[in-house]
């Protein structure tokens, strides 16, 4: 462990080696009670994490496949806005546009979101909104609780990315009236990356395209998750599911509140040390000795 590289970005982060060893296991039956179990008792957790009672699911693909679900099965041939500060909200914009008809309401990276901007959309008749919670390429956090009251206020469904931010900070989907919520298993979960969760509402489930992708199709999901044993339409990505289940259990043993403390400690302990890094480097250098070159 003291060789292995010490990854200090977003995501992915570094696998505790319980979830590292849940991957090398014999394969098991993908159609079987054990993989059920185990896929139920991980949506059960990330309920949590979302903040939802709502109908999840895990896909075996990236956030960006979460992403394009969520679009793809709720805003084809729709009038979609999408808040954009960022390079992440920037890509929900064009993953909008490949589906619907796109209003990319723009600001500087890591400034505000123009909500009268938004307003003013929806009073136009946008039926959809997509939001990036966590921005990380800019470092802001968008009012998430805002949009959803906007977008409840005029009847548009409100899609939320919450790769970043779920697992490591407080989401409340339901409370927030998020329609459509993803997370990725690489970020603030600690497992490892190619599975993505959503969780939809029953508002979305009302509004669902009758023109889904196939591999995408959360109907699929929905049919094959709400029996017993819990099942993917698909094969899925088995040893991913298991490394995600393990993180899971480790994240209840944890507590989720605990672990929100723990990342806004962190997050103000990296400020405090970047701050006085600045102010350390403007200060004159009392260092008389002469620079030596190589």
């Amino acid at each position: 462990m003291e060789h292995e590289p010490l990854l200090m970005i977003p995501g992915p982060v570094p696998i505790p080696q319980r979830v590292r060893a849940a991957m090398t296991r014999q394969a098991i039956n993908h159609r079987g009670p054990e993989f059920g179990a185990a896929y139920a008792d991980t949506v059960r957790t990330l309920k949590t994490l979302f903040g939802t009672e709502n109908e999840l699911y895990i896909i075996s693909g990236s956030g960006s496949a979460g992403m394009e679900a969520g679009v793809a099965n709720f805003a084809r041939d729709k009038r979609i806005v999408s808040l954009v500060n960022g390079k992440f909200g920037d890509r929900f914009a064009k993953i909008g546009a490949r589906y619907g008809t796109v209003t990319a309401l723009e600001s500087g990276w890591g400034t505000p979101l123009d909500l009268a901007a938004l307003e003013r959309e929806l009073e136009a008749g946008a039926e959809v909104v997509t939001m990036v919670h966590n921005e990380t390429s800019a470092g802001i956090r968008n009012p998430a609780p805002e949009v959803g009251k906007l977008a409840r206020k005029h009847d548009a469904l409100f899609i939320m990315d919450g790769v970043t931010s779920i697992g490591g900070d407080d989401v409340r989907m339901d409370e927030w009236g998020v329609d459509v919520a993803v997370v990725g298993s690489q970020k603030c979960l600690a497992a490892p990356a190619g599975l993505a969760a959503i969780a939809v509402g029953e508002r979305a489930w009302d509004r669902i395209s009758e023109k889904r992708p196939f591999y995408l199709d959360l109907a699929a999901y929905r049919k094959s998750g709400t029996k017993a044993p819990m099942e993917t339409p698909y094969t899925p990505a088995v040893p991913l599911f298991l490394a995600l289940c393990e993180a899971c259990k480790i994240i209840e043993e944890e507590g989720v509140d605990a672990r929100v403390a723990r990342h806004r400690r962190m997050t103000e302990a990296v400020r405090a040390a970047a701050k006085a890094g600045v102010s350390n480097s403007s200060r004159p250098s009392t260092n008389t000795t002469p620079t030596r070159t190589p």
